[in-house]
């Protein structure tokens, strides 16, 4: 008894004990090892791509050699603000943006209440909607340059025989109508995709409510506006955040249509910025144009964001 002991562990070596015990049990502390990979890649040529870009945004690299990263200056942003060419660019993607989303939001919203009201072959109905989606904007540009021809395109023949030729006009050639003519045609193939957003919102109302304005004698227009639209936020919110990301990523039909110099009427930020660094191998200034739309593209998913961030607080 005098020359023999027995261990005890110390309260400090059984709680190092609990929580190393602890952490091989969490799930987050098991995934890591099937995490470290795909998480280095994606900050690397994600993360590291962004970063990279932005640093040679503020060189005056043109491809050719290395970048002479020890003057860094602002001097690319700055010449934006002065750069007709990227102004024009600027104006035509912030008014396709705006018109694009719009116009999707309010015919997706009116197909979606369409279809909800168990009508025949809606399955068929919800297929022709979307069936636009599927199509990609290479296709689209070639199918639409077809129908936008001043001769021989379906929409100025149509036009001319129900006596409205003063409306057959040179989309795509004429700089003030190059604008309308592409937001028709993304508006076309997008339109299904805000269709079933906002038909996804619908079906999770409850029926009742629909009785219940109905029963205090409102008409369907009211109670849609009243009632239906407001519980819709989310929907809207979702479709907004998809449609302005598709509208910045409208290169492919706009250089399919056009190529990459498709002038002040149709030109959007993506085609100038491939045109800069790319055709006139300013990578710099491509580079600041990239930038540009990155900040672009943050400020338009933002508000989601923090709407989701809130919703979840509550």
């Amino acid at each position: 008894m005098g020359g023999s002991q027995s261990y005890l562990p110390t309260t400090e070596d059984g709680g190092v004990s609990e929580t190393l015990s602890s952490l091989r049990k969490n799930e987050f502390v098991k995934s890591i090892p099937f995490l470290a990979v795909p998480g280095l890649l994606v900050a690397v040529f994600v993360y590291g791509s962004i970063i990279w870009n932005f640093v040679l945004s503020l060189t005056d690299f043109r491809g050719f050699g290395d970048p002479d990263y020890t003057s860094l200056d602002l001097g690319m942003y700055t010449r934006m603000l002065t750069d007709g060419t990227f102004l024009a660019a600027a104006r035509n993607t912030v008014a396709l943006t705006v018109a694009f989303t719009l116009l999707c939001l309010v015919l997706g919203l009116s197909l979606a209440i369409l279809v909800d009201r168990d009508i025949k072959f809606e399955g068929a109905l919800r297929t022709i909607y979307l069936l636009p989606m599927s199509i990609s904007f290479v296709v689209t540009a070639i199918f639409w340059g077809w129908m936008f021809n001043p001769s021989t395109g379906v929409i100025n023949t149509f036009l001319r025989g129900i006596g409205l030729e003063f409306l057959a006009l040179d989309w795509i050639g004429n700089p003030s109508t190059q604008l309308i003519a592409i937001t028709i045609a993304l508006v076309w193939q997008f339109t299904g995709l805000a269709m079933i957003i906002y038909l996804a919102g619908l079906r999770k109302i409850p029926r009742d409510q629909y009785e219940a304005a109905k029963m205090d004698g409102a008409s369907d227009i009211i109670m849609y506006l009243k009632v239906v639209i407001p519980q819709l936020k989310t929907s809207t919110f979702s479709a907004i955040v998809i449609l302005l990301m598709f509208s910045l990523k409208a290169f492919d039909f706009v250089f399919v249509l056009f190529g990459t110099s498709p002038g002040p009427g149709a030109d959007i930020l993506p085609v100038m910025m491939y045109r800069e660094a790319f055709s006139a191998n300013n990578w710099a200034y491509g580079s600041a144009v990239a930038v540009v739309l990155l900040v672009g593209a943050l400020i338009c998913i933002a508000p989601y964001l923090y709407y989701q961030h809130n919703r979840n607080l509550l």
